[in-house]
């Protein structure tokens, strides 16, 4: 009867089993998730190539380890070869940046003609690519002629047409927002997949400061962050099973800001996006650089749990995330991933880690040797070398020419027009010195021939020259902002300190010549690196003169400049494109071109028009520069090589101590006197010393003068007059006549 009843009971419940379960669907779709619906896909990034297709350094008119996508190629088909599945991404700032994208944009591209980027870039299989801020350096025009011959889709979700409304709801994109791509994949087990991938791009929303010329009228920008609120929900409707966002944009700050250059930081905070291949920093993450960042996994490569990716720049390194996908009824869910660059070359030894991909080299040869051709020929001569190894911390000639050029060719512009006789100023900047971009990235052009490749080294960018009009207070703002370059230096510190901000973007650093002035860094910035006033009491600037006399707040001047500072680029106070009165149409490179031809020879020798305001006390300041740069420093120089410092640089000493003079030790005698640490006798002695060394310096008795010192000293050291002076007061005056005289040797 149990045995009857069992197999009932059995029955009955097998039954109601199969009724909740019919065909044991749970059972099977269980099995197919562990064993068969997981797929490991990689998603690989290129960014901020600028044209560095050859693993050539035009500048420098040789070959080269370090940059290259040619040598990337390389790196693409390795990573390709270790996974089943991948895509391939590129991040942007393509198609400026170099003289070989110069030499196209000059010439042009006639219709049907390819632009050698995408010879190079097709023949890697791209999946997708974003647009970059300087893809609008030459125009729109020119952008959409360029990107037509891509064998892939470009995207960017927060560039407009501009409408000419205020209503924000009837905006239309300017580029595709996004792209879903049909990925088919192959799970572990071997079975066909299909992975639908959302993707969207975004460029940072100043570009219309930075291309206001080009854009103004014709798009309009929106902020990063925001946009990507719109647009990840609408993905995820049209069915993108993983988002992909490809920010060309920084990490950023982890506070929101509205409309941040740099949002990648902002993007892992918007539910649903998967992974981030990132840019326009020209930064490798992960990399210990990013170490102690709030929500960083630098041995995951995740920001706030979103694996996460930049590729350096130049083509330097290639970036991928790997994502182990698990199948979830219909969706995709991340259950697992990482995230790694590779470089090209081994930043120690400088050797190359990779050989270049021939097929590239092949695929541009023409363009390659038509750009040397471009590049070598000669526009004049230099009569000493010209570098930019101590740009950051003294007056430099590679700055000193191109504010020549600037004023040259303003002051010729100004001519016959209402703003002829204003004083005519220039803003420059060092753009190659060193920094993120490697302890090779300074320009060097030697003694003799300068040719134009020399010049865009000294002129990186293809920017167009801007004359502004502003008055002595905006030009003080200016140089404030300007003077965020360096750190606070604490004079009584006895340890180390660094003497630049390396934070601070050494294109923001502009030099403005034709006034002369003083940069006090014991005092804190006025502002901060987004042009922020966080310190109004403070002022770095002092003794801003013009023609040696005090610049006054309402006195006018016209400044060269060029069209990024002149639109707001670099968020200097007062500058925000309302203040260009001239706007000649001629490229700031071109501007230099033209004046060295004028002039045929030139001296580079730099003005001095800057300095700092010398420190009282002996703080020990240093900065980083180029090996190369030992050749430069001088025995009586306050610059010094100090040893091999971090990332390729060498370290260097600067002395901004006041500089000891006759008059100085005179009033310190007198200092010393007055608090007690001198008594009369002696200090009737020391003082007709000096008072003789005085005269012999007067009359231009050198050597009498020296003597005198001399017997400064001996007056000083004669131990009957110990009784007379504390010990620490002879210590002060030995020291400071020891380097008088040594100054005067």
């Amino acid at each position: 009867m149990k045995n009857k009843r069992l197999v009932k009971f059995s029955f009955i419940f097998l039954t109601a089993l199969l009724l909740f379960n019919p065909l044991g669907e749970n059972n099977s779709s269980h099995a197919a998730t562990t064993d068969s619906s997981i797929v490991n896909m990689r998603l690989m990034e290129t960014t901020d190539i600028h044209v560095n297709l050859v693993n050539y350094n035009y500048y420098q008119d040789k070959p080269t380890n370090e940059f290259g996508l040619a040598m990337t190629a390389t790196l693409i088909k390795q990573a390709r070869s270790e996974a089943k599945n991948h895509m391939l991404f590129d991040n942007g700032d393509l198609i400026q940046g170099n003289p070989l994208g110069d030499y196209v944009a000059r010439n042009g591209l006639e219709e049907g003609e390819v632009h050698p980027v995408y010879k190079a870039m097709n023949l890697l299989d791209y999946d997708t690519a974003n647009i970059g801020n300087h893809e609008f350096n030459y125009g729109i025009d020119y952008l959409k002629e360029s990107i037509d011959d891509a064998n892939f889709p470009y995207i960017n979700a927060n560039v407009y047409y501009d409408d000419g409304d205020s209503d924000p709801t009837n905006d239309e994109n300017f580029f595709q927002p996004y792209k879903i791509i049909n990925k088919q994949v192959e799970d572990e087990n071997g079975n066909t997949q299909t992975v639908d991938v959302g993707v969207i791009g975004f460029v940072p929303p100043q570009i219309m400061q930075w291309d206001s010329t080009n854009l103004e009228g014709k798009v309009i920008t929106k902020g990063i962050y925001e946009t990507a609120q719109k647009f990840i929900p609408e993905m995820k409707e049209q069915g993108a099973d993983i988002i992909v966002a490809v920010p060309h944009s920084g990490l950023g700050s982890v506070e929101l800001q509205k409309k941040e250059e740099n949002a990648t930081y902002n993007l892992t905070e918007v539910e649903g996006i998967d992974a981030i291949l990132f840019g326009h920093a020209h930064e490798a993450f992960p990399s210990e650089s990013f170490a102690g960042i709030p929500g960083v996994d630098l041995e995951k490569g995740t920001i706030n749990g979103v694996p996460s990716v930049e590729a350096g720049f130049w083509g330097n390194h290639m970036g991928f995330v790997d994502l182990k996908l698990e199948k979830n009824g219909e969706d995709w869910d991340v259950i697992d991933s990482s995230a790694e660059v590779r470089s090209i070359y081994d930043e120690e030894t400088g050797e190359a880690l990779v050989e270049p991909d021939q097929e590239i080299i092949d695929a541009v040869a023409e363009e390659h040797q038509a750009t040397l051709d471009y590049v070598r020929s000669e526009v004049g001569e230099t009569t000493a070398p010209i570098h930019s190894y101590f740009a950051l911390v003294k007056d430099d000639p590679s700055v000193q020419i191109v504010s020549n050029a600037q004023k040259w060719y303003t002051k010729n512009a100004v001519e016959g027009t209402e703003y002829e006789g204003l004083p005519v100023l220039s803003a420059a900047a060092p753009f190659k010195a060193g920094g993120r971009s490697g302890s090779n990235y300074y320009t060097y052009i030697p003694e003799g021939p300068i040719a134009i490749k020399n010049v865009a080294d000294l002129y990186v960018y293809p920017n167009t020259l801007k004359v502004v009009k502003l008055n002595g207070k905006q030009i003080r703002q200016w140089l404030e902002m300007s003077a965020g370059q360096f750190n606070q230096v604490d004079p009584d510190a006895s340890e180390q300190q660094s003497l630049v901000d390396l934070d601070f973007s050494t294109y923001n650093f502009d030099i403005i010549d034709g006034v002369t002035y003083e940069v006090d860094v014991t005092e804190p910035s006025r502002y901060n690196n987004d042009g922020e006033l966080i310190n109004p009491n403070a002022q770095r600037i002092v003794n801003l003169q013009y023609n040696g006399e005090q610049v006054y707040d309402g006195q006018e001047f016209l400044v060269a400049t060029n069209n990024y500072r002149a639109g707001g680029g670099g968020n200097f106070p007062n500058l925000d494109g309302s203040q260009i009165v001239l706007s000649p149409q001629v490229q700031n490179r071109q501007a230099v071109i033209q004046y060295i031809q004028e002039n045929g020879t030139i001296d580079p020798s730099a003005d001095g028009n800057w300095s700092f305001t010398p420190i009282d006390g002996s703080p020990k300041l240093t900065f980083q520069s180029s090996p190369d740069a030992q050749q430069f420093t001088k025995p009586d120089g306050n610059i010094s090589y100090s040893g091999e410092g971090t990332n390729g640089f060498a370290k260097y000493n600067i002395d901004l101590s006041k500089p000891v003079t006759l008059s100085s030790i005179q009033q310190n005698v007198a200092d010393l006197k007055q608090a007690g640490e001198i008594d009369h006798p002696l200090a009737v002695q020391l003082t007709n010393k000096l008072k003789q060394a005085e005269h012999q310096l007067d009359k231009d008795h050198q050597k009498q003068a020296i003597k005198k010192a001399e017997g400064f000293l001996k007056h000083l050291n004669n131990k009957a007059m110990n009784k007379f002076i504390t010990s620490d007061a002879k210590e002060d005056l030995n020291n400071a006549a020891d380097e008088l005289i040594n100054n005067w040797q």
